[in-house]
């Protein structure tokens, strides 16, 4: 699982440059943490309100 985590933060890395991505290595569970600049928060906020309407944590 850890693999397919750092492998989604490489794609999403490329695709969405503002958005910072760290993976906690040996970690369980794995914890994925994603930060953004001000100016991008808003798109930060939304994608965790809809992973929080499908009842994973943030």
């Amino acid at each position: 699982m850890e693999d397919r985590i750092r492998d989604l933060v490489e794609r999403e890395s490329r695709c969405c440059s503002f958005f910072t991505s760290t993976a906690g290595a040996g970690q369980e569970p794995i914890r994925l943490e994603i930060s953004v600049d001000q100016a991008h928060e808003a798109v930060l906020d939304a994608l965790a309100a809809r992973t929080t309407a499908t009842g994973r944590s943030r």
